[in-house]
C-alpha cells in the first residue's frame, strides 16, 4: 500500500514532484512550483459533476463522473498518471482536500497500471494552509530590515548579494515600478504567495532568522504582499541605498531599455518583440500621466517616441537618457524624497552599494 504524507514541510523543503488531479481551473488560480496539472476531470466534466451533486445528491454524481471518464478518455489520463509516475517515483498525487478525485486517481492507477502512488492527505487545501501559516509565523517570529533608496540606485543588486534576503520583485517577476512590468506575465496571486512562503521556509530551514527586503508598496504589479509581512514593512527598520545620478540613469538604462527590448525580444522575435517592448514603455508613460500633468507627460513622451524611433533605426540608446533623467530629476526624486522624510527615524545606516552589503552581512551576524 502507499505511503501517503502530510509532511508538507518536507514536500515544499525537498521540493518534490507534486502531480495535481484538480482541474486546470482550478490549478491556473493557485498551485505549487514543483506540481504539473494531470487532471482526473476536465473543467466542463468538473461543471457538470459539480451541477449533478447539488441537484442529485453524491452517489449520483459519482455515476455520472464514472460516466465522463471512461473508454478511451479514462485510457488517456491513466497514461499520463503513469508517465508521470514513472517519471518520479518519489512523488505523490493530490485534489483538493485529499478525497474523491485523488483517491480514484490512486485506484485507478493501482489497478490498470500496477502503480502504488502515494497521495498527500488533506491535498492542496492543506498544503496551503501549511504555506500561509509558514509566512505568518515567520513574520512573527524573524527580524526583517528594508532597503530603500531612489529609483535607479540598484537596490535589486543589493538583495541579489545577500544570502538572507527575499527578492520580493523576482519572486513577483516585476520591477516594482510604473515602468517595472516584464515580457514575461507575473504569478497568479496564490502562487506568488506560495512561492514566497517556500523561499521563507527554505532560508528558516538553512538557520536564517533575519530577512533582508527591498521596500515595497502593498502591490509589487499585480501581486498583493501578504497583509502581515506589509504592515510589518512599516515599522522594519531601514538602510538607504545611495549612488550618483549618472550611475543610476545608466542602471536604469540597462534595466527598462536594453535589458527589456532584449526580453521582448526573446519572447517574440525581433520585430514583433521591439513592437510590443516599445508599446509596454509607451503605457508605462502613459500609466504616470495625471501625476505627471499635461505639460509634463507631453515633453516626456515625445522624448520617449524620439528615443524609441532612433533605436529602431540605428539600434543606439543614447536618446532614452533624456526621458530617464527628467522622470528621475522632475518625478521620482522628488516624490521619494518625501517618502524619505517619513521613514528617516527608521534608516539605520546609509551608504554606497558596497557599503550596504557590507553593513548588511555584519547585521546578520551580530544578530
Amino acid at each position: 500500500m502507499a505511503d501517503n504524507t502530510c509532511d508538507y514541510r518536507t514536500l515544499f523543503l525537498k521540493d518534490v514532484a507534486l502531480m495535481d488531479v484538480r482541474a486546470p481551473v482550478e490549478f491556473n488560480k493557485g498551485a505549487f512550483p514543483c506540481a504539473i496539472n494531470q487532471p482526473l476531470m476536465n473543467d466542463q466534466e468538473r461543471q457538470r459533476v459539480g451541477t449533478c451533486y447539488k441537484q442529485h445528491g453524491q452517489q449520483a454524481a459519482i455515476e455520472l463522473g464514472h460516466q465522463l471518464v471512461s473508454g478511451k478518455t479514462k485510457d488517456e489520463r491513466i497514461a499520463a498518471w503513469t508517465a508521470f509516475a514513472k517519471a518520479n517515483p518519489s512523488g505523490y498525487l493530490y485534489c483538493f482536500r485529499g478525497g474523491l478525485r485523488s483517491q480514484i486517481t490512486q485506484q485507478w492507477l493501482k489497478d490498470e497500471a500496477g502503480i502504488d502512488y502515494p497521495r498527500v492527505v488533506g491535498g492542496y487545501k492543506a498544503m496551503r494552509t501549511f504555506l500561509l501559516e509558514t509566512t505568518q509565523q515567520a513574520v512573527g517570529h524573524c527580524d526583517f530590515v528594508l532597503v530603500g533608496g531612489l529609483t535607479g540606485t540598484g537596490k535589486t543588486e543589493v538583495i541579489h548579494a545577500l544570502r538572507n534576503a527575499i527578492d520580493l520583485e523576482g519572486l513577483a517577476n516585476h520591477r516594482g515600478s510604473s515602468f517595472g512590468k516584464r515580457a514575461t506575465g507575473q504569478p497568479a496571486q496564490i502562487d506568488f504567495e506560495n512561492r514566497l512562503a517556500i523561499d521563507l521556509l527554505k532560508k528558516r530551514d538553512a538557520g536564517i532568522e533575519q530577512f533582508v527586503l527591498e521596500d515595497e508598496s502593498r502591490l509589487v504589479g499585480s501581486c498583493n504582499l501578504p497583509l502581515e509581512l506589509y504592515q510589518g514593512m512599516q515599522q522594519y527598520p531601514m538602510v538607504w541605498l545611495e549612488d550618483s545620478l549618472e550611475h543610476r540613469i545608466e542602471r536604469i538604462l540597462q534595466d527598462y531599455v536594453t535589458g527589456l527590448c532584449a526580453e521582448f525580444i526573446a519572447v517574440h522575435g525581433e520585430e514583433t518583440g521591439f513592437a510590443q517592448y516599445a508599446q509596454r514603455l509607451q503605457n508605462s508613460m502613459a500609466n504616470i500621466q495625471k501625476r505627471l500633468g499635461g505639460e509634463r507627460y507631453k515633453r516626456f513622451s515625445t522624448l520617449l517616441q524620439d528615443a524609441l524611433d532612433e533605436q529602431q533605426r540605428s539600434a543606439q540608446v543614447d536618446l532614452h537618457r533624456g526621458w530617464i533623467a527628467g522622470l528621475l530629476n522632475e518625478y521620482y526624486d522628488p516624490m521619494y524624497a518625501f517618502q524619505r522624510a517619513s521613514k528617516n527615524e527608521r534608516v539605520e545606516f546609509v551608504g554606497n552599494q558596497q557599503a550596504l552589503i557590507e553593513y548588511l552581512q555584519q547585521r546578520a551576524i551580530r544578530r
